[in-house]
């Protein structure tokens, strides 16, 4: 056997040439050593080709722009009674007056509504809806209304919030008193606490005792002179309605004159002024026609407390025998012998406030 197909019978043995081939061979180079026919056995292979589809998943974000609403903002609600009178630290009018109703809501939101009702008891009194309008800033909102009271009694307001989208609902209550106004001497309670208050607050001297005594006469009839009025000591609807509103006030002439007395002895008054700005008024009784007082620019020289023997009380000479002081009678005319009578009343405290040196101006 030749070499030759040995080596393809031991290529055969191992898998490099096909067994066919070799077999081939030994059969042919016994026949003729020189020609080789190669059988080339074709082995169809079928490739078997996966295709792997990738079935691509297209998440179709379906934009669901989900809307989340906002929670509606909490609120808060305060009420308030600006220019409203004030007595023991609680709110207090008269029936029939105007009273404003402001409201502050915290935070501001737009297109906002709130309800304003007022009782007077159990009964219903007004009712008011109010848009709410931007404060500065936009922080916060307002609203304002007025009402007043047909008669005397606690008047509750109630304020109530409509609940929407952007804002809960809430509300808010707020009173004040109407006071009864028919007194007279030896009356007490709110309201003539009340009168007291704002006769003070015009300067004539009253004591805040709550009663309607002596004192409180006195210094009715004082606005009643102040305001040409005539005499009287009496409480009347025009009077309260003036003194309610502060109208009324004394005219200071001698302002350069620092602190001074002036007696206007046109409206029967003396007034403590301290500057241009009058701390007290008082009624007077200066001298009748035929002992008139004495007009002009002068000093206080000298100072006498308590009584002399023909019942001058607690006296600051100005010039002479001329003197402001505290006497009895103190009528509401002209009426002394020249002095300016104060009621015995007065005296003390226009006596502790004049100061020796002080001017007294006295003119008509």
């Amino acid at each position: 056997m030749s070499r030759k197909l040995l080596r393809l019978l031991a290529l055969a043995s191992i898998g490099l040439v096909a067994p066919t081939a070799a077999l081939a061979a030994s059969t042919t180079g016994a026949l003729s050593a020189t020609t080789t026919t190669t059988t080339t056995s074709t082995s169809s292979s079928t490739a078997t080709t996966t295709t792997t589809t990738t079935t691509s998943s297209t998440t179709t974000t379906t934009s669901t722009t989900t809307t989340v609403k906002p929670k509606p903002k909490r609120g808060s609600l305060a009420l308030f009674f600006p220019g409203i009178y004030a007595v023991a630290h609680q709110p207090v009018t008269v029936p029939g007056r105007s009273v404003e109703v402001d409201g502050v809501i915290h935070p501001y939101v737009a297109g906002q509504w709130v309800t304003v009702k007022a009782y007077l008891g159990p009964r219903l009194v007004k009712q008011s809806r109010l848009r709410i309008k931007p404060g500065r800033g936009f922080f916060y909102g307002r609203f304002a209304t007025r009402l007043s009271s047909p008669g005397v009694g606690t008047v509750k307001v109630q304020v109530t919030h409509d609940k929407t989208s952007a804002q809960v609902g809430f509300t808010a209550s707020r009173a004040f008193s109407a006071l009864d106004t028919h007194v007279g001497f030896g009356s007490g309670g709110r309201f003539v606490q009340l009168i007291q208050q704002r006769l003070a607050a015009l300067h004539f001297w009253i004591p805040q005792t709550g009663l309607y005594d002596n004192g409180t006469g006195l210094a009715i009839d004082a606005y009643h002179r102040l305001l040409r009025w005539g005499v009287s000591q009496s409480l009347d609807s025009k009077t309260i309605t003036w003194l309610l509103n502060g109208w009324g006030e004394f005219k200071v002439r001698y302002g350069s004159h620092g602190h001074h007395a002036e007696g206007n002895l046109g409206l029967q008054l003396l007034a403590l002024v301290d500057g241009s700005n009058v701390n007290y008024i008082f009624p007077i009784s200066s001298g009748k026609p035929s002992t008139p007082t004495v007009l002009g620019n002068f000093h206080i020289y000298q100072r006498t407390p308590g009584y002399l023997p023909d019942g001058m009380y607690y006296s600051s000479f100005f010039i002479g025998g001329y003197a402001i002081h505290g006497y009895d009678p103190a009528p509401d005319y002209p009426a002394s012998h020249g002095c300016m009578r104060l009621p015995i009343p007065d005296a003390i405290p226009a006596y502790n406030w004049l100061r020796m040196g002080d001017a007294v101006d006295v003119y008509y």
